[in-house]
This record gives structure tokens, sequence and C-alpha cells, in this order.
């Protein structure tokens, strides 16, 4: 049995928190073997919350909360006396997942083991910040979990192992999330028993090959009707919920939350502006709207300082008229 110091912020590092700590303070037998001691969680500070600025926990610190654990919230890893407080923990290993903070050289040589990090794609592919919506966005069918030693760079490290998954066409970020995190339990309890064996591989990575995935902005989310259908429509599938995909009617913001594809007319938009409305009132395919290469449908939206519903409930009570033309704020 390990003892691990568990590092992580998000919904998505949640599962995993809880996979490694199911067992805490017994002795290895036929049921615990594969489960280890989580002696303390680091999770980001606190932040203010809403209007009233009320305090807001992370998933992470909420969840070790209501499990017992212990919970450190440094401001800054490069702080004085944080390297000390997290030596005295006594962990032979630090497991790190979407923590939100580099961690210095002297932070990383404290476990015996190591710090191996959880990632959420198949390394070199997509280092950084947001590589499942980097997927998503760029028409990925594949995605997966990598296991790696921690160094100075961002997501450089050795790798111990990789499994991968499919992405579904009808795939949005929330699904490949939920599949990713499943993975990501199954695959970090494989990597310390490796660890525990002392029979982990270091596989370096081919740097040459690698791609990035940066934090996303709000800006992100505004469409390009000059894209093509399947290009608008991935872009829709991986930013819901945040930062969400939209466009301008009229200077208002147009939120999109689902379309699908009208391919049977084509070859009617050839001459058609992209982002030029086509036609809003039939029942199969709502609110058709031309795009670089044929036209879509958009089946899910929210006006400005409304709520997210269908289509076709929008449009009760709104007129957006053939010919109106999305696109930037005027």
């Amino acid at each position: 049995m390990l003892k691990i110091l568990f590092m992580g912020t998000p919904d998505f590092a949640v599962p995993i928190l809880k996979s490694l700590a199911k067992v805490k303070n017994t002795e290895i037998n036929e049921e615990s073997a594969g489960y280890h001691e989580v002696v303390a969680v680091v999770t980001q500070p606190d932040r203010p919350k809403g209007r009233g600025h009320g305090v807001q926990f992370s998933p992470v610190k909420q969840c070790a909360l209501e499990m017992g654990l212990p919970v450190l919230q440094p401001t800054k890893m490069r702080a004085e006396g944080v390297a000390e407080v997290l030596k005295a923990v006594g962990a032979d290993v630090f497991v790190v997942v979407a923590y939100g903070q580099i961690l210095p050289v002297n932070i990383l040589e404290i476990p015996p083991l190591g710090c191996i990090n959880i990632h959420a794609s198949l390394l070199p592919k997509y280092r950084g910040a947001a590589p499942m919506q980097r997927a998503i966005l760029n028409g990925d069918t594949t995605t997966g979990v990598t296991i790696m030693y921690m160094d100075k760079g961002m997501d450089t490290g050795d790798m111990i192992l990789k499994k991968s998954i499919s992405i579904e066409p009808t795939d949005r970020f929330i699904d490949v999330h939920n599949k990713m995190a499943t993975l990501s339990c199954e695959c970090i309890a494989e990597a310390l028993i490796q660890l525990e064996r002392g029979i982990a591989p270091r596989e370096p990575q081919n740097h040459d090959e690698a791609t990035y995935a940066p934090m996303l902005k709000k800006e992100d989310g505004l469409i390009d009707w000059n894209s093509t259908t399947l290009q608008i429509i991935n872009q829709v599938r991986a930013l819901d919920p945040w930062p969400g995909t939209y466009t301008f009617h009229e200077g208002q913001v147009l939120k999109i939350w689902g379309c699908t594809p009208v391919n049977e007319i084509n070859n009617v938009t050839d001459n058609i502006a992209p982002g030029t409305v086509l036609d809003s009132k039939k029942s199969e395919f709502p609110l058709m709207v031309a795009t670089s290469d044929g036209a879509l449908s958009i089946t899910e939206m929210q006006g400005s300082g409304g709520k997210r519903m269908k289509t076709l409930d929008y449009l009760r009570g709104r007129t957006i008229a053939p010919g109106t033309v999305f696109g930037l704020k005027k």
C-alpha cells in the first residue's frame, strides 16, 4: 500500500480521488490489494462565488472534506514553506490531475516514487490545459489517458502507460469527460501497482510530434460561419457547457447549444453567404443556416438573458426570417 498525496481541483479529478481513497488505513489483503492511503489532498484556494462573494470550495476540496481527508490549499506552490509542508506529509508518491498550478522542481523532487500526472490525452498529442475539448474541436475519433512522470516541462515527462477511448460523433464534452474520468481511474490504479512493484516503465515522449491544447477563452465560442458544417458542429459539441458557442443576431448574443447537418440542401447554398438563415419553420430541420460547404439546422439555442431551450420552442413568439444573416456584433 502506497501513501499518496493527491493534487487536483475540478470535477474531473473527483472520481479519481474517490477511487484512490476507497480503502484507507487497512492492511493489504486480497480484497484491498491495489488500493492505497491518501494521506492528504492539495487543491486550489477557495474562490469568491456570485454577487455576494461567498466562499466556493473546489469540487476536490468538497469531496475530500466529505471523505475526512486533510486538505492543503497553498496560494502558490513556489511560496516559502510549501515544500516543507508537503514533505512532512510523508507520501510515497504525488498523484496530480488537473491541479491548476505548475509544480517547481523542489516539489517534484519530494516523493521517493516521483510525481505522477494523469493527462487527458494520448501524449505527446494535446499537451496543455484543454486536451479533451481540442480533440472534439478537431474532429478526432479517438483520444485517451496518459500516466506520466512529471518533470519541469508542461506535460513533457516520460510515460508509464496509455489507454484509448473512442469519441462518438454525437459525444459532447461532458460525454468524453465522463468516459475519460472512468478510464483515468483504471489507468492510475494499474500505474500505481507497477510503481509499488518497481516495474513501472519510463517511455520518453517524441517531442517532435507534440501538439498543444491551450486554455480556452470565451472568444473561442464565437462561430465563424465561413467554417464547414462539421467544424461548427464540433465546436458546439466541444464547448458545451463552457464557454458555449454563440453568434450575433441584431446586435445581441445568440447562444447555439445544438445543431445537426442538413446534407440534402448542400447544392442549393452555393451562392448564399455563410451565416444566412435559409428557413426557420421546418419542424424536422428548425432554423437552417448556410455554412461554407452546405447548411446546418440549429436544434437548441438561447437568447440574450433567456433560458436554454429547443429551437422550435424558442421560435414560438419570435421571428428569425429567412435571409437574416448571423455574424459579428455591429
